[in-house]
């Protein structure tokens, strides 16, 4: 097992409920609901699990607002069910989420701001009040309706973060539309894919998006993806730039020439609790990204409160979420959950390096922002710029940090709390995946003599029954304890489906150990049961915090003409987290150039996915190493790519391990190491 570094802070695994109630009873009333007998956080998290009907059923009555009641809070789906596993919650209760959003914040507070647009252009920030939000979220709605969208339908979104995308991110919603968000960084294919897969008959883009000074022509990129989705009715294009852009007067319809004709009126869609709210793509281990699904009640319920409870959030907060809308982080805790508490959320639409490494402070400063939640990548690239750019800029607004994406390393930790947060603002490691919805682990409740463990996520989130297994999907006892990490139970906000294939959905996380849901990361366990995540135990490869399917890459580079076979492993990169490798062997007799090559390679994975996913190193090698039955050895190839040339482990299964030799002698050299 891989033993936990000795860690400086210390804490008591059985906080009392006085403590638990100094943090919890302003924010978390329904604690009163819950019986007297619970005297620490283990015995309310064991509650909450035990007690899963109660705890859910409670909140959902009091957090939301319903047209009408729920019957049922769940229909007690087990993990193990594989034939029939359809996970329901809150049975036949009818709602609507942008009514939970926006309209009973906007009914008691009109004037309150709900987003905070930070442009890209330096200190230039648009704020939009719950009023304006209301009022362009309902013209966004009828615009849809006026294309002939309805409940059910598909609609991608293609937007940089800015008001735009949450405007339609909830006209969306308004309309029970299922909106299919694709990060506005994907290629014209990956985004035509992502199109067809789920058969939308409407895509939203902008004109150009503007990022580090730079700007992008999306509509471009949409143009070339319409031409592959024959489903595509209408492109809306939104004006982010004054520039001049292509227009197809059969399908195109520019936003900012109608929307002042539409109604700022549109009646809310009385939704069940089950409908299917968005729809998001993942990356996989194995085939063609998933459209991951999300309904309604169970999602906006349980980011809403894990957004409340672990970011020890208040209403009168300024929270900043400084990540993409593209991706989950940016549903879930930029858009969903904060207006779902009637919160004040940020929209970065720029880079932390841009102008200069001290955007993120100044923005800090200027907006007066009390919780940041950045990825570690954000971090590690900030130290590296060093910390003069700190001195000038006033932090004292930040109450609390998040790190969210990948697991945090120790040094980006130290930095993180000494230096950005002055050691007095506590940082929460949260874990989750698309797949799940909202936080799964964090350091929770974060009470007033709570302390927390360096980078470490700590506690499962409450009705969360998290375990370790071992490769037998035998539990393992969780004190001291290294393992596969897997759940026990459905949680509201987990994702119900792979849109247009269930049993896609089965195969991936219910089938590889059968009665738990399986997320594809390895962690590790204290003496205190506490949690620290190690990592994927799955081809997936996190850049970033974006997650790359390695079947996914070798896909693309096989469609070479040069390229007979390949194989991509991750590496530790110093600031990504990990990188890409990639070991290919070449069609017999092939003539190339190795520079030219390489850079075709390059330009092809850019081009059919996106510029994070093209490899970091490519090395041409003569053969892969296989086992007799012909499967590639990749566990192999990770250590090689991780300079563990003496950690190969058994290679006596390998058809010619006289391989190993070249290959590691070409990979040093490739890295200058002889």
């Amino acid at each position: 097992m891989l033993k936990l570094k000795n860690l400086s802070l210390k804490i008591s695994p059985n906080l009392s409920l006085n403590q638990l109630r100094y943090f919890l009873t302003a924010k978390f009333p329904e604690l009163k609901e819950f019986p007297k007998s619970i005297q620490s956080y283990q015995d309310l998290h064991k509650y909450s699990v035990d007690n899963s009907d109660h705890f859910w059923g409670t909140l959902a009555k009091n957090r939301l607002e319903w047209y009408e009641p729920f019957e049922k809070v769940n229909n007690n789906a087990k993990f193990s069910d594989l034939n029939k596993y359809n996970a329901q919650w809150f049975l036949n209760g009818k709602l609507n989420v942008s009514v939970n959003c926006v309209d009973r914040h906007y009914l008691k507070n009109p004037n309150k701001v709900a987003l905070i647009w930070e442009k890209d252009e330096p200190g230039t920030h648009e704020t939009v009040t719950y009023e304006q939000l209301y009022k362009l979220m309902n013209k966004m709605a009828n615009l849809l309706k006026s294309c002939g969208v309805q409940k059910g339908d598909r609609v991608a979104i293609y937007l940089p973060t800015c008001t735009m995308v949450v405007a339609c991110m909830m006209a969306c919603a308004r309309i029970g539309a299922v909106h299919s968000v694709v990060f506005a960084g994907f290629s014209a294919e990956s985004l035509a894919s992502r199109i067809n897969d789920s058969e939308c008959k409407i895509v939203i883009t902008a004109n150009q998006s503007v990022r580090g000074g730079k700007t992008i022509d999306l509509k471009k990129t949409v143009d070339a993806a319409v031409k592959q989705s024959p489903t595509i009715k209408n492109v809306l294009v939104y004006k982010r730039t004054n520039n001049k852009f292509n227009r197809n007067p059969d399908k195109d319809i520019i936003i900012d020439e109608v929307l002042d004709e539409l109604s700022p009126e549109c009646a809310p869609e009385i939704m069940d609790a089950n409908d299917p709210l968005f729809m998001l793509y993942t990356s996989g281990s194995t085939g063609k990204p998933k459209g991951l699904v999300h309904a309604q009640a169970g999602y906006i319920l349980q980011t809403a409160f894990s957004h409340q409870i672990a970011f020890d959030y208040d209403q009168n907060d300024v929270f900043g979420c400084l990540a993409d809308v593209g991706w989950i982080t940016g549903h879930t805790y930029i858009v969903y959950a904060p207006l779902c508490n009637g919160g004040t959320t940020v929209l970065f639409e720029s880079s932390p390096i841009y102008p200069n490494p001290s955007r993120y402070w100044e923005t800090i400063q200027r907006l007066k922002i009390n919780q940041l939640y950045i990825a570690p990548t954000s971090i590690r690239l900030l130290i590296k710029n060093g910390d003069e750019w700190l001195k000038n800029y006033d932090r004292s607004s930040l109450k609390l940090l998040g790190s969210v994406g990948e697991p945090i390393n120790h040094e980006a930790w130290h930095w993180y709390y000494d230096v950005i947060g002055d050691k007095r603002c506590k940082i929460i490691d949260t874990w989750w995946q698309t797949e799940t919805g909202s936080m799964m682990i964090a350091p929770l409740p974060c009470g007033q003599n709570d302390v927390i463990k360096p980078a470490m996520a700590m506690r499962p989130f409450f009705g969360i029954d998290a375990v370790l297994l071992d490769e037998r999907g035998q539990e393992r006892d969780l004190t001291n304890a290294e393992g596969i990490l897997c759940i026990k139970k459905p949680w509201p906000s987990m994702a119900r489906t792979i849109y247009g294939d269930h049993q896609r959905f089965i195969d991936t996380y219910l089938k590889p150990f059968p009665g738990y849901y399986f997320t594809g990361d390895g962690a590790q366990t204290d003496e205190n049961r506490h949690f620290q995540i190690t990592g994927r135990v799955d081809d997936v490869i996190n850049v970033s915090g974006h997650r790359i399917g390695t079947a996914e890459v070798e896909d693309v580079l096989d469609e070479s003409h040069h390229v007979s076979e390949s194989a991509v492993v991750g590496f530790p990169h110093e600031t990504l987290g990990e990188g890409i490798f990639a070991f290919i062997t070449l069609r017999k007799n092939d003539v190339y150039n190795e520079d030219e090559l390489i850079n075709e390679l390059k330009t092809l994975v850019k081009s059919k996915i996106a510029a994070y996913a093209v490899p970091h190193y490519f090395l041409i090698v003569s053969n892969l190493p296989k086992t007799r039955s012909g499967k590639i050895m990749r566990r192999i190839l990770r250590k090689i790519a991780s300079d563990k040339f003496n950690e190969m482990g058994d290679t006596s299964t390998l058809f010619d391990p006289s391989l190993l030799d070249e290959i590691v002698a070409k990979y040093k050299s490739l890295k200058g190491m002889q």
